[in-house]
C-alpha cells in the first residue's frame, strides 16, 4: 500500500467511525467522535483533550476543545455499546486465519499525582513495578496468534473509594458500582463476553488472578477452560494422590462428609513438587519467534489435584495440568500454571496457549504508546471510561488496517509525513506542572516493538489533518 496516497484508508476510516458513531445515541456526537479518534491516531506527544483539539481543528482550537471535552467527559453514551461495535467490526480481521484462541485477563496502572482522580489510591502499579499513587483498570482481551483486541475494560474502585459517598458523587461513580476485587471484575467481564456471544476460548491470567481459587472456580462454572499462573506456594496433591476420605462415623451426630488430611498424608506446594522432578521430566519447548530469536525454555507438566479447599469438599477436586517452567541455567523454576485444558493436549500445545498471554502486554503497550490510553487528565468515572473506549476504537482501526500497513514496509513508506504539535505548544492544564518542552510530557517508557517498526510513521500518514477525514 502506498502510504502517500491514503485515500482508501481515509475512506475506510470514515466508514469505520460512522459505524461506531451510530451507537452514540445523538447525531451531534458523530463529528466529535470522529475528530477525537483522528486526534488519537495523529497527534504526537501528550494525547489529552486540548492537544487533540489543537491537532484536529487548529483554526478553532477553543471551540473544538469544548466539543471534545463534552464528548469524553459529559455525554451519556454507552462505553459497552461502542466496544461491542468495535469488536464486531475488528474481530473478523483478527480471525481471518484462525479462530479466537484465548481470552486474556489482566490489569494496567496509570500513575497519578494527587487524590481526586476517580479510583486513585496507593496500590501496585505495573507500569512502575511498585506500589504508588495510581489508577488501575481491569480488562479482557480476545486473542489469536496474530492479533488481539480488548473487549472489556473497567476501573478498579478501591474499597475506600467505593465506601465514600462524597468522593463517589464528585467523581460521578454510578450508583450500581460497588466494591469488587479485581478477580470479581474479571469474572463479570467474562460473563458479559459470553452473554454477547464472543467466541469462547481458554482463559489466561497471571498469578494475581490465578491464585484466587474462587476465580478459578468461577471460570469453570462458566464452562470455560483456563491456564492461569499461580504462586510457588500453591498447594496440590502429588500425582496419583487424593485427600483422605471422611472420618468413620462414631454413631453420634451427623455422619462426617468432608475430606481430610493428616500429618503424614498432606499436599505439597507446586515448588516442592517441581524440585522433586527428575532431570528427564523436563523438555525444551519452543513456542514462538521472538524479536531476535526463537523463544524456548524447559517445561515439565503433571496431572495434579488442587488442594486449596479440601476441607469443604466431599469429593476430591478434578485433576488439572500443572505446568512448570524452569529456564536452562536457572537456580529454580520461575513460572507455574494450573490448567483445565483437555488431558490429551500435547505439551507443545499447552505451552503455546499458556504463553499467548503476551498478547495483552502488547495491547497495553500499543494502547499507551500509540493512542494515549493513559493521557486522559479528567477526574470523573465517565471521562475515564469514555477516553478508554475511544482509545480502543482507534486501536481497533489500526488492527483492522494491519494487513495494509506491513510492519516492515519499504523505506519510503516509513518516511511518510508526521503531524505533531509544535514544541512551543503548551497545554494549559500542564504548563505550570511541567515546564519542559511538550515533547517530553509523555512520561511513559519509550517502546518500539520490532513487530510494529515503522507503524507510528505509517499511522500518522493515514489521517492527515488537512483532509476531510480529519476536518
Amino acid at each position: 500500500m502506498d502510504l502517500h496516497d491514503s485515500t482508501g484508508t481515509q475512506a475506510r476510516f470514515r466508514a469505520y467511525a460512522a459505524d461506531l458513531a451510530s451507537v452514540l445515541g445523538h447525531a451531534d456526537r458523530v463529528r466529535p467522535f470522529e475528530d477525537y479518534c483522528v486526534g488519537l491516531l495523529s497527534a504526537e506527544g501528550r494525547k489529552s483533550v486540548e492537544p487533540l483539539a489543537a491537532v484536529t481543528a487548529p483554526e478553532r482550537t477553543a471551540a473544538q476543545h469544548q466539543s471534545l471535552l463534552h464528548l469524553v467527559a459529559q455525554a451519556p453514551w454507552s462505553d459497552q455499546a461502542v466496544m461491542t461495535r468495535v469488536r464486531e467490526r475488528v474481530l473478523p480481521s483478527i480471525t481471518q486465519n484462525e479462530p479466537v484462541q484465548a481470552w486474556i485477563i489482566d490489569d494496567t496502572g496509570f500513575p497519578k499525582k494527587g487524590h481526586h482522580s476517580v479510583g486513585v489510591a496507593r496500590q501496585y502499579c505495573g507500569q512502575l513495578g511498585k506500589q504508588d499513587n495510581c489508577q488501575v483498570a481491569v480488562s479482557l482481551s480476545v486473542a489469536t496468534h496474530k492479533g488481539s483486541l480488548p473487549v472489556g475494560y473497567r476501573l478498579y474502585l478501591p474499597k475506600d473509594w467505593a465506601d465514600d459517598p462524597g468522593r463517589r458523587k464528585v467523581a460521578g461513580v454510578p450508583d450500581d458500582i460497588r466494591f469488587q476485587t479485581k478477580p470479581e471484575i474479571a469474572l463479570q467481564q467474562l460473563r458479559q463476553a459470553l452473554s454477547e456471544g464472543v467466541p469462547p476460548a481458554v482463559v489466561l491470567a497471571d498469578p494475581a488472578y490465578g491464585n484466587d481459587s474462587n476465580f478459578r472456580s468461577g471460570i469453570t462454572q462458566l464452562g470455560l477452560p483456563y491456564a492461569l499462573g499461580v504462586q510457588p506456594g500453591t498447594i496440590v496433591w502429588r500425582p496419583g494422590e487424593v485427600p483422605l476420605p471422611p472420618s468413620q462415623w462414631s454413631g453420634r451426630g451427623r455422619p462426617p462428609k468432608r475430606l481430610r488430611r493428616d500429618e503424614i498424608h498432606r499436599p505439597v506446594s507446586v515448588k516442592t513438587l517441581a524440585m522433586e522432578l527428575a532431570a528427564d521430566d523436563w523438555q525444551t519447548i519452543t513456542w514462538r519467534e521472538g524479536s531476535n530469536t526463537k523463544l524456548r525454555s524447559r517445561f515439565a507438566r503433571w496431572r495434579v489435584r488442587p488442594a486449596h479447599d479440601d476441607a469443604r469438599r466431599r469429593e476430591p477436586a478434578p485433576e488439572e495440568w500443572l505446568l512448570i517452567e524452569w529456564p536452562e541455567g536457572g537456580t529454580e523454576p520461575d513460572h507455574y500454571w494450573l490448567s483445565t485444558l483437555p488431558d490429551d493436549i500435547s505439551i507443545e500445545q499447552l505451552v503455546d496457549l499458556t504463553k499467548l498471554r503476551w498478547r495483552i502486554e502488547r495491547d497495553y503497550l500499543e494502547l499507551k504508546q500509540e493512542v494515549g490510553l493513559g493521557h486522559y487528565e479528567g477526574r470523573g468515572w465517565r471521562g475515564f471510561h469514555h477516553h478508554a473506549s475511544l482509545c480502543i476504537a482507534a486501536y481497533g482501526f489500526l488492527i483492522s488496517e494491519k494487513e495494509t500497513i506491513p510492519p516492515s514496509g519499504p523505506p519510503q513508506a516509513r518516511r511518510g509525513p508526521q503531524f505533531a504539535l509544535s514544541n512551543r505548544y503548551r497545554p494549559r492544564v500542564l504548563a505550570a506542572a511541567f515546564p519542559t518542552p511538550h515533547a517530553e510530557l509523555d512520561r511513559d517508557t519509550p517502546y518500539s516493538p520490532r513487530a510494529y517498526s515503522g507503524s507510528r510513521n505509517a499511522k500518522m500518514s493515514l489521517l492527515r489533518p488537512d483532509t476531510p477525514a480529519a476536518r
